[in-house]
Parts: structure tokens; sequence; C-alpha cells
């Protein structure tokens, strides 16, 4: 009996010995020798020598000088992997897309053909009527309950915002209240519907918006305006204004520029998606730089074509890019975008 358990504890010694030492140190050192790069989380350096990320893992790049990656479900955290799982008919997927493809939709033909529509969105958001009727923002409110609540508490800024006009409109509340009778002490997102519907009410054609500006100390300082025009316009109300437009033309977009994937870690887009961005991209440069934007859109074409490939070495799919490898060729060539 005591023979076959100390076999057996040998045994069990030696396959950890093996298991759980050898053969992880001998993976370690072949990666290490050959492989020290992809071994390491294939980390890359900016220009000042610094660890900006990994290969492997998208970022959130927003600033107008970069490629943006694919949407995430995850905000981009490595640790969250996760795929939307929204379905095709959940409003909340067509809202996100919507707000997407608001601020970078293209007329497709006639005389705008190649120009944005977002300057049309909020021409059309500033009339007030959607659909024959009017106070747009309150029909949005009214339609989309959880979008509604979803500002408030999205932002800190708006929660805020939203508690102080409670306390101007003490009858507005107390009339939700008697109405709401199981909802005796309402939070800020209770009241998301009621305050839209008000506010719609007091200001037509405007929306409340989060802007940060320089306060006298030097720091950003961020405050909500009334505002008739702006990404939150192109975006929010983008999909009311294409149901009261729904014969106009528009371009298509790149399917990976509004579907998150699998994981929400996608470090790489289309090439296609890329050349969709390259406008945006060259504009933005050229107007920091005070360069002819052709020149500049030229230049930024050919670090998009250098940087693209197709998976198992052009074999299979089609041609992609690793945004952040093209976004530091990008600050390399020309600085940091301001």
């Amino acid at each position: 009996m005591g023979k076959h358990i100390s076999k057996s504890l040998w045994l069990l010694v030696f396959a950890v010995v093996l298991c759980c030492g050898l053969y992880p140190l001998v993976l370690w050192a072949i990666g290490q020798a050959v492989f020290p790069f992809q071994a390491n989380g294939s980390m890359l350096k900016g220009p000042d020598g610094q660890l900006v990320g990994s290969l492997l893992i998208a970022q959130p790049f927003t600033k107008d000088g970069y490629f943006q990656p694919r949407p995430s479900a995850a905000s981009y955290d490595g640790s969250a992997s996760a795929s939307s799982a929204l379905a095709a008919s959940n409003y909340a997927l067509r809202d996100r897309v919507a707000r997407q493809i608001g601020p970078i939709a293209k007329y497709a033909g006639g005389s705008k053909a190649g120009q944005l529509v977002a300057t049309d969105v909020e021409a059309w958001f500033q009339k007030d009527t959607f659909q024959g009727a009017p106070h747009v923002v309150a029909q949005w409110a009214d339609a989309h309950n959880s979008l509604a609540s979803a500002w408030v508490t999205g932002d800190t800024t708006h929660g805020a915002y939203v508690d102080e006009w409670s306390k101007a409109h003490a009858d507005v509340v107390a009339q939700f209240i008697k109405d709401n009778p199981a909802t005796p002490q309402p939070k800020a997102p209770d009241l998301a519907v009621v305050f839209f519907e008000n506010f719609s009410k007091d200001n037509p054609g405007k929306f409340p918006s989060a802007v940060t500006t320089t306060g006298k100390d030097g720091k950003p300082q961020t405050a909500i305006e009334r505002v008739a025009t702006g990404s939150d316009i192109q975006s929010i109300f983008f999909d009311m204004w294409r149901q009261d437009h729904p014969d106009v033309a528009l371009q298509e977009v790149p399917g990976d520029m509004v579907t998150t994937s699998g994981s929400g870690l996608d470090p790489h887009i289309t090439l296609q998606n890329a050349e969709y961005q390259l406008d945006r991209v060259a504009a933005k440069w050229a107007g920091d730089l005070k360069r002819d934007p052709a020149a500049v859109r030229a230049e930024i074409e050919q670090i998009v074509e250098e940087n693209a490939s197709a998976p198992f070495f052009g074999l299979a799919g089609e041609k992609i890019i690793n945004v952040l490898q093209v976004n530091l060729k990008l600050r390399e060539k020309y600085g940091a975008p301001s």
C-alpha cells in the first residue's frame, strides 16, 4: 500500500515539476529568444519612448487627427472583454449605430454628393419639428424613455443639472409625484422624461449639452449649455432626421465602423474603413500644419497603404490596418495633434 502511495506521490511531483515548471520555462525561454516582442505583449512605444499600448488591444482614439477603431461594448478594457449582445430588434442597437453614423454620414448623389449631412441635421433640428409635430427633444424623450434616463445617468454633469432643474421647477416635480404615486421621492433619472419635455417647451430647437471650457484658473470646466449645433445634435437626432428624410440617398458606411467585435477589443479596422475616415484625418492634419489638404491626404493614404495587409500573408480575407500602429506613424510624421 505504501509503495503505491509513494509512486503516486513521485508521479505527482514529477508532473508538477514538468508541467508547471520546466514546460513553461522552456516556452518562456523560446519566446524571449525568438519572439521577444510578441512574448511581452506586442507593446509599442511612442516618439517619446513611453509605452502607449499593445498591438493586440484596441484603444479609444477620439481626436479627428487619428483613425478611430471599431466601437467596443467593453470600453476597450482588456479585463472585461465582451460583445454588445444586442438583438437587431433592440432600439438601443439602432440608436448606437445612428449616433456613430450621424457626424460622418455623406450624401450619395445630387448637388450635395460627398458632403456631410451633419449641417442639415442641425438645420432640421433647429426648426424643432418632427413628422409635422413640434418639440423634437420632447418627442425623442417620450419615444425612448430609456435613452432619456441614460443621458441623465451617463454623466455626473447631466445628473447635477437635472437636480438643479428640479429645484427650480417644484410644480413640475409635484405633478410628476401626483401622476406617479409609487415614486414619492423621484431622483434625477426618474425625472428624465419630464425634464426633457419641459426643456423642449422652454427651449425650442435647443438641447442641453455638456460643454468643456478653460476656466480663469486655466483648468477645464464642464457645464451644461443650450446648443443648436454640435456633435450631440448630429449624433442623437440623426435617426429622427433620417425618418423625416427616408428618400435621401446616403453613402454606405463600412460595416466594421458601426459593429462591435466579439471581444470588443479588435485592434484592426478594414482598409475600406480607414479610407472612409481618410478625409477627416487628412483635413485635421492639414489644418493644424497649415498645409495643402491634397498633399497631406496623399501622404496619409500612403502610410495607410504601407501598413495594410490581409491575414495569413495575404492569402485570406480583406486588407486591414492596426489602428494603433498607423496612428503612431502619423504621430511620428506630424507630431501631436492639437
